[in-house]
């Protein structure tokens, strides 16, 4: 199956010039690998930034994530073919949790560099959110930044018209990510919320 996600993240760390060291990975699309995975990958790491992403079809723009949802509504079955409902991501933890990633500089960076980009409060309620409640959850008692950026298709891969964006633009756009992440000391307090 095509994943610009997982492209996005191997140009990416193909690109990383440091001086920081720069661990990738690509999650299984399922449930509990997934959460093992991103576990086990903090635990051996012990990063100061985690960016976890995943395919956010129909989107234009590159979606940076602010609140993670501690609740799984799978509508279809995880490459496991499990299908939880209504249960949590993390059973002993809150009902959400916010990103630590400084979102508004992140987005700012991103827009000053030609991409489209947008701040959104949902990453859903499939694994995407799950892998993101899970390093939301880890990084504010370890004093690190962790957080979850949506990309859309990848040019000639969306079905039926949908918005498609460079795989290696949508690298580009990681890339800044993680560099404001790693020097940002604060976050601007400008604001960007919907009116609705």
């Amino acid at each position: 199956m095509v994943n610009p996600s997982a492209d996005a993240v191997t140009i990416a760390g193909r690109r990383w010039a440091g001086p920081e060291r720069l661990v990738t990975a690509v999650l299984p699309v399922a449930f509990e690998r997934s959460a093992d995975a991103i576990t086990a990958l903090i635990a051996e790491h012990d990063p100061a930034v985690v960016i976890a992403t995943g395919l956010a079809a129909g989107r234009s723009a590159v979606s940076i994530e602010r609140i993670a949802v501690n609740l799984i509504d799978a509508r279809i079955p995880d490459a496991d073919g499990a299908q939880p409902v209504d249960v949590p991501s993390m059973p002993s933890a809150a009902s959400a949790a916010m990103s630590t990633l400084p979102v508004k500089a992140i987005a700012g960076r991103i827009r000053a560099a030609g991409i489209p980009v947008e701040l959104s409060l949902s990453a859903g309620l499939y694994v995407c959110n799950h892998v993101f409640m899970h390093a939301a959850a880890w990084a504010p008692g370890r004093g690190a930044r962790a957080g979850f950026v949506h990309l859309p298709w990848g040019l000639g891969q969306a079905p039926d018209g949908e918005p498609e964006l460079s795989v290696g633009t949508m690298a580009e756009a990681l890339m800044i990510a993680l560099r404001v992440a790693l020097d940002a000391d604060h976050d601007p307090a400008t604001p960007s919320g919907p009116i609705s």
